[in-house]
């Protein structure tokens, strides 16, 4: 018997020891012995595929006041702690061996170091709790995407919200029994609790040891904190696959339904509230996923899969005009988890959800009235900006049926964008891979929002929306992303797009819907059935292109007036960024002279436009000698 398994033996219960045993996995058996003993659990709990394994996680997070029952059935709601409201970026780090430095964007420390000072800090935090052992699958079963992985966790919640989350593993593990396959591990503590939240938050730690794929969460309840398969798997993936040469992106990938029944698969990278979710979740196409993919060259082409079988999604001003489907299912029967949003008479409400709410009710900081004020006078909304929903993709109406097709799907396209109220048009073609990748995706910049900690409508600096979670020096990540697509005759199109940007009154020039119009673009451009202006930045739309789509997508006019504003040249803006990103990677070792080059070429391009046509350059002054295609 292995020997980590034979000291286990006497200290489980006979059914749970019977679980795991029969997995012949000796890493696992490592990974669960050294967990217990740091963390002294009352006893162990492992979590097989099986149904009433799931009801019991369930029936164990309300019992344990975890989550509260609510009035529709299937409904749960979790509170986080007010001061635990988001991702934590201060104290996520990256424990590195004393000869690898992977870059100033990188928070990290020695690695000798954070596993002292973090394994301290886990001594005994299960005292008297179960300790819960999670098998999972990131990425279709039985399939070349595949990535095993097990969450170890005292919390009912996390293991819940996974349960919607993630694809079950157990079997999965089974089926490779023997084969010591590669496996991606979490611990997770919420620790002391109080008043059923996390007591010790000044000692709350995400830390990411690289050598050993394990991530260690403590003394946090916070999903983007504690559940290890979403960005803290990510960030193993990340340095996983730039060593085997594909892609671990923060991207949604949704299938777009275009002309005789086609459909167009398509993944896109924006940081979080910046229109991702509701891209993905767009009326009349269906979603494959919302946050993250694994793409792979197969057969010559670009194929991508959701990691992930559910939605962790942010629930504020999601309301029935906007996002229907997702509305739809949030407020009939099925296993919803809602978390940080106002509770009143056993019914959830949040901001922005197209009704009156309450005046009165219980939210994350305790019992909550119309103008409550937290300690330092800031009004307390009545939920969260980053309250959240977590349910099953299959509980959705537009859910892809090709969600768990082992082949993953072929993407034609790549959208990249972000919170920009001043400089890039709603929407842009890059020229060419290369191009793309270097202005679209490098350059990516974004302002603050809530998901994060700390100051927001700050613009920040994110490239390919990866900059939080990236598991690799920058120049390493820019050289394989241009490396992916060589061997490619046909790569996908890379587009920007930007539902952000505002006029001199400071109102929004895009309705919130207009992104249905700027997708069906996107889409017809992969098929060669749409034209486009060139510009000194990539390829936009022509007007009449616009004014056929909004009428056939919207049912509204659109007339040139709102054209030239939405995507007039705005040269000295543009200019800026370049010497903002210019700037950026002149701080960066090894970064690819290309994209020093593509950024000049560019440069060059907009100096000259501007010599011809001013500073800011409406796009119906352009000569018919700038069209493209049709």
């Amino acid at each position: 018997m292995d020997a980590n398994l034979k000291y286990l033996e006497p200290i489980m219960e006979q059914e749970q020891f019977d679980k795991l045993a029969c997995l012949n996995q000796p890493k696992l058996f490592q990974f669960v012995r050294a967990a217990y003993d740091i963390c002294e659990p009352e006893r162990i709990f492992v979590s097989t595929d099986s149904q009433s394994d799931t009801e019991y996680i369930r029936r164990m997070a309300l019992e344990l006041k975890e989550e509260q029952k609510l009035k529709t059935a299937g409904h749960t709601c979790h509170f986080d702690g007010p001061k635990d409201q988001g991702r934590d970026k201060a104290n996520t780090r990256y424990l590195l061996p004393p000869d690898i430095h992977l870059g100033n964007h990188i928070n990290s420390m020695p690695r000798e170091e954070g596993l002292s000072e973090v394994l301290d800090i886990f001594r005994g935090s299960m005292r008297g709790k179960t300790m819960i052992v999670l098998l999972y699958c990131l990425g279709p079963l039985n399939s070349i995407f595949g990535q095993l992985a097990c969450q170890i966790t005292d919390s009912f919640y996390v293991a819940h919200s996974e349960n919607l989350l993630y694809r079950q593993g157990y079997e999965e593990f089974r089926r490779v029994s023997g084969n010591d396959p590669e496996i991606f591990r979490f611990l997770h503590s919420a620790g002391r609790l109080e008043n059923g939240v996390c007591a010790d938050i000044d000692k709350r730690r995400v830390y990411i040891d690289l050598k050993t794929n394990t991530v260690y969460s403590v003394n946090t309840q916070y999903g983007g904190n504690t559940m290890g398969l979403k960005k803290l798997a990510m960030r193993l993936g990340i340095s996983k696959s730039l060593r085997e040469g594909w892609l671990t992106e923060h991207m949604f990938i949704v299938g777009v339904h275009g002309k005789n029944e086609r459909i167009t698969y398509i993944t896109g990278a924006y940081p979080s509230l910046c229109g991702k979710t509701s891209t993905a979740m767009l009326e009349g196409q269906t979603i494959v996923g919302d946050d993250i993919a694994y793409l792979k060259k197969i057969n010559g082409e670009v194929h991508a899969v959701n990691v992930e079988c559910g939605i962790f999604g942010i629930i504020e001003d999601v309301n029935p005009h906007d996002d229907p489907a997702i509305y739809k299912a949030l407020t009939e029967p099925g296993e919803v988890i809602f978390s940080n949003v106002l509770l009143k008479d056993g019914y959830p409400y949040w901001t922005g959800m197209g009704k009156e709410l309450p005046k009165s009710g219980i939210n994350y900081a305790g019992e909550w009235f119309e103008g409550k004020k937290d300690g330092k006078g800031k009004e307390i909304k009545p939920s969260h900006p980053n309250a959240r929903f977590t349910i099953r993709l299959q509980e959705l109406p537009n859910c892809d049926p090709r969600l768990d097709d082992p082949e993953g799907l072929k993407i034609e396209a790549m959208i990249f964008g972000g919170r920009d109220t001043d400089t890039s048009v709603p929407v842009e073609q890059a020229f060419n891979w290369a191009h793309g990748v270097i202005t679209k995706a490098a350059s990516l910049e974004s302002e603050t929002t809530a998901a994060t900690l700390g100051q927001e409508g700050i613009r920040e600096f994110n490239p390919m929306s990866n900059l939080d979670f990236l598991a690799a020096s920058l120049d390493t990540y820019i050289h394989k992303y241009l490396e992916f697509v060589e061997d490619l005759s046909n790569p996908p199109l890379i587009f920007s797009v930007n539902y952000f940007l505002t006029g001199e009154s400071g109102e929004y020039l895009t309705g919130m819907m207009d992104k249905k119009v700027w997708i069906r673009w996107v889409e017809e451009r992969v098929h060669g059935e749409t034209g486009a202006l060139r510009t000194p930045t990539g390829l936009i739309p022509l007007y009449h292109d616009l004014k056929r789509l909004f009428n056939d997508a919207l049912g509204k006019e659109y007339t040139e007036e709102q054209y030239q504003e939405q995507f007039m040249l705005r040269i000295p803006q543009l200019l800026s960024k370049i010497s903002r990103i210019e700037e950026i990677y002149r701080k960066e070792w090894g970064i690819p002279e290309i994209l020093f080059a593509t950024l000049k070429e560019q440069r060059a391009r907009l100096e000259n436009m501007r010599k011809e046509f001013g500073d800011y350059i409406s796009p119906l002054v352009l000569s018919q000698a700038n069209i493209e295609g049709k």
